[in-house]
Order: C-alpha cells, then structure tokens, then sequence
C-alpha cells in the first residue's frame, strides 16, 4: 500500500479558510504549502489515551505512535466531514459525537499542515484497518515517559504538550 500522490488537497489560509488546492504530492514535497488535517484524540473513561500506530509504508513518519485518527482533509470536504470519514476508515468508528478543541498550524521540515483538533470519550470496540499497523490505549503517564524518545511522532508530541497546557488532558 501507498499514499496516493496525485490525491488532491484544498490549501487554507492561517484562518482555515480555502484559498487553492495542490495535489499530495506537492503539499509534501518541502513546499511548505497550508494544508487542513484532521485529529480525532479517543480517550477511554479511565482517561487512557488511544494511539495509533503508523504503517511503514506512510510517507511522513513510519512506524511511529500517533494521533488515534490522522488524515487529510479532501478537496470539496469540510474538517467534520474529514474527521467523521477518517475515523471509519482508519479505526471503524461510527455514529461518535466528537467535540472540537482546537486549531493551529504545525510546520516540519516537509510540510505546513492546518491542524484541527477533536476529542471523543469511548469505552466501545475499536477496529484499526489496514491503514494503521494497530492501536492501543496509552496511560497518559506511559505517553509523557515516551516524549524524546523517538516512539512518538513529533507532531504528537508537540499536539500533546499543547492539549495539556490548555487543561485538555485533565479527566
């Protein structure tokens, strides 16, 4: 499996706001093109934070524990819809209700995303696909003991540290 490089991605303004589109390909080539993605964090009632594990196939950083859902935001589809459609595609969750925490920009050195950050409470089944190399629930002291040690995506890091200072992590 590989990501699709022609797959084409709206580009946003530092508001969120659709001002063009380019092609994934392109957004991910250095070009440091603003491009709107989705994060869905699932925590469980014990307050466990659910990862996801990224194949080694993916084009931005394999083999490393992320955000439970990750994707892109389609051309002609807004971030709710791109949130809701990732979760099913990546860990078979329907019918969630996710609340909206946050937006920001994060820039590595291949690329500039528009970050739009959800969360959900669930106790429920989760069924990752064969987009994800698998999952599982992360006590939040097991993820802070992780930060630096290159287990963790750097974005999640950062995505992280920023839920916890704004009082997102708190149960």
């Amino acid at each position: 499996m590989r990501d699709n490089s022609e797959e084409i991605f709206p580009l946003v303004d530092a508001s969120g706001e659709v001002i063009g589109k380019a092609t994934r390909g392109e957004c991910h080539s250095g070009s440091k093109l603003l491009h709107p993605v989705v994060h869905l964090h699932v925590f469980n009632s014990a307050g466990d934070l659910y990862l996801q594990k990224r194949p080694d196939w993916k084009d931005i950083q394999p083999g490393k524990w992320d955000t439970a859902v990750g994707g892109h935001v389609d051309w002609g589809e807004t971030a709710d819809q791109a949130l809701l459609r990732e979760a099913r595609e990546e860990l078979g969750l329907t019918g969630i209700k996710p609340k909206k925490l946050l937006s920001y920009v994060f820039e590595s050195d291949r690329e500039k995303e528009y970050v739009n950050v959800y969360s959900i409470v669930h106790d429920g089944e989760i069924r990752p696909t064969d987009e994800l190399d698998g999952g599982r629930f992360w006590p939040l002291a097991e993820i802070k003991a992780a930060i630096g040690q290159g287990i963790l995506t750097p974005n999640f890091e950062q995505e992280f540290q920023r839920l916890a200072d704004e009082g997102h992590l708190e149960k």
